[in-house]
């Protein structure tokens, strides 16, 4: 039987809360970063682009902050059972967050590539991906706060949705090298967003896994 956590520790609690907050502000940064990101590379903004890049310095931030106070937690508090699978929960979102932000910022160098570059032959949807990876993101931090582990096991399987549409983009880009040689270092480069975005929604899968251990105990293999 694991020890209960502490009913009265008010202290802990404000530490939780601030914790669960700067992980919350991370989802909401990562979320900004994808959707000014795609926007950089569909509309060859490269002011944008660098702002991008530049703002992943705070996400970085937030994350150390996170660190800083669960490591506090741990040493002051001495949390046990569900108390210090929350502090763990945490800690390893914040990585996945700040994971996601440095894909965000890969996508940003690309579309830096790109900017003075021809775009493809025909038109790629990566938008459809972004969109939808950032919807994941949006789903995921609402059932962080909802404390939803059903809903973060369905937020999980809409990877495979996920994977088929990057499959397809890159079959798409795959062919549209192949019938223009013109097009291959900027295909190159789209299938590396693809391949960044694409991970971005695996990152969401580990969030899931994290909230369901985080309020079960349990290690789940969701996705």
């Amino acid at each position: 039987m694991e020890p209960l956590a502490h009913p009265h520790r008010p202290s802990l609690e404000i530490e939780q809360r601030q914790i669960r907050d700067l992980v919350l502000e991370m989802g909401e940064m990562v979320d900004r970063a994808i959707d000014h990101a795609t926007r950089a590379l569909i509309d060859r903004d490269v002011q944008m682009a660098s702002a991008v890049i530049a703002d992943d310095a705070v996400l970085n931030a937030r994350q150390a902050e996170v660190h800083e106070h669960c490591l506090s937690v741990i040493l002051t508090q001495a949390p046990v059972a569900r108390d210090l699978r929350e502090i763990l929960g945490f800690l390893h979102m914040s990585d996945e967050l700040e994971r996601m932000g440095d894909h965000c910022v890969n996508v940003a160098r690309i579309s830096r590539n790109l900017a003075d570059l021809p775009p493809l032959g025909a038109p790629v949807d990566l938008a459809v991906l972004s969109r939808t990876c950032a919807e994941q993101v949006r789903d995921m931090l609402n059932a962080l706060v909802a404390r939803d582990i059903d809903r973060a096991r369905e937020i999980a399987s809409r990877d495979d949705r996920v994977d088929r549409m990057y499959h397809r983009i890159v079959d798409d880009i795959l062919q549209l090298m192949v019938a223009n040689s013109r097009d291959i270092y900027a295909g190159t480069q789209m299938i590396l967003v693809a391949m960044n975005f694409e991970r971005i929604a695996d990152r969401v899968t580990n969030l899931a896994e994290d909230l369901v251990f985080l309020e079960t105990g349990n290690v789940e293999e969701l996705g």
